[in-house]
């Protein structure tokens, strides 16, 4: 294991001003996105929108990683360019995610378990030889009156720390993502109480698991009321709690934290990383504190683009409004 490598690859994914761009949707996943605006879900169709995303002039300027689904990881551009070729010529690292989604839980109603374990050491090599940097398992925690139960968050953490294992064994740097979800409503407390035992059991599996810590990146929900909920929390408050949590559960020597925007409308993930970033400056917190966005930066250009060639300019220029946005907010200067 090259430590040195891992620990400069993750450093690059969480360089200050950029983040992460998810466009790692599954093919039934981005065929729903492509229903919502009338698009039919071709291989083509799928490569022409990775393709405006990644060709977009400034892309470089907010967005330091990729995360990439198997099929976009082998695509090549309309001009004959790999993917992975094009992105590393913008100094944007590839990565794949690599878990095989979530499924219910034995015998726990209305809990999941990701699986993908099988077979992965060599789906590792391949992905590694194809040109990933970096990988990414999402492991999901439901949170309701009786939910979650410490089976679903043990075997969800030993899933992910054996991941990471794994991915760290052939070189690549893990992306560690434990998502409470904002389904429900419940109180901004009982999501900082749950995440926090959550992070709590995930960093003592990944420290029995031999994982260098210095070469992963985390990805975890911020810390939010129930979409549900009748009142829920504003920024700051979201930025206290969400810091308050990371700060004690958090090894300082991970390099950097990428949140995921789960749910959140494209603006309040704006407000609230600005807000986090702003209350971290002042508690002087050690990591990076950035973004791993899908849906807040491709969701308003996917409408504008509506897959016609004539709409890529202007679909280009909103995502860099959106990229933008989130660069700001990222460095607490929304």
């Amino acid at each position: 294991m090259d430590t040195k490598e891992l620990n400069r690859v993750a450093n690059h994914m969480v360089m200050p001003n950029k983040g992460i761009l998810a466009a790692d949707e599954s093919t039934g996943t981005i065929k729903k996105r492509f229903d919502s605006i009338n698009v039919e879900s071709t291989e083509e169709k799928r490569r022409d929108w990775r393709q405006l995303l990644f060709q977009t002039h400034s892309i470089s300027d907010y967005i330091s990683g990729v995360i990439l689904f198997d099929e976009t990881l082998r695509q090549i551009s309309s001009e004959g360019e790999k993917f992975v070729d094009l992105l590393n010529n913008k100094d944007i690292l590839p990565g794949i995610k690599v878990d095989k989604s979530t499924h219910p839980l034995p015998l726990s109603e209305g809990e999941v378990i990701t699986e993908g374990l099988d077979g992965l050491r060599g789906r590792l090599e391949e992905y590694l030889n194809l040109g990933a940097k970096f990988t990414k398992w999402r492991a999901v925690i439901n949170i309701s009156d009786k939910l979650p139960t410490d089976y679903a968050i043990n075997v969800n953490s030993y899933h992910l720390a054996l991941y990471s294992a794994l991915s760290q064994e052939v070189g690549l740097v893990p992306i560690v993502e434990p998502e409470v979800l904002m389904d429900g409503h419940h109180s901004i407390d009982r999501c900082a109480e749950i995440t926090t035992k959550t992070l709590k059991k995930v960093f003592n599996d990944l420290d029995d698991s031999n994982v260098y810590l210095p070469g992963i990146v985390l990805k975890p929900n911020m810390i939010l009321s129930g979409k549900e909920a009748s009142n829920r929390a504003d920024p700051k408050e979201v930025a206290k709690y969400t810091v308050d949590v990371l700060e004690n559960t958090v090894p300082k020597e991970v390099p950097g934290i990428a949140f995921l925007s789960g749910g959140q409308e494209d603006q309040e993930s704006i407000d609230n990383l600005n807000e986090i970033n702003i209350f971290s400056k002042k508690n002087k917190s050690p990591w990076e504190l950035t973004y791993s966005y899908g849906r807040g930066l491709q969701a308003a250009p996917l409408k504008i683009w509506n897959g016609k060639n004539e709409n890529i300019e202007n679909a280009q220029k909103e995502f860099e409004k959106r990229g933008i946005s989130a660069s700001k907010a990222r460095q607490g200067n929304y």
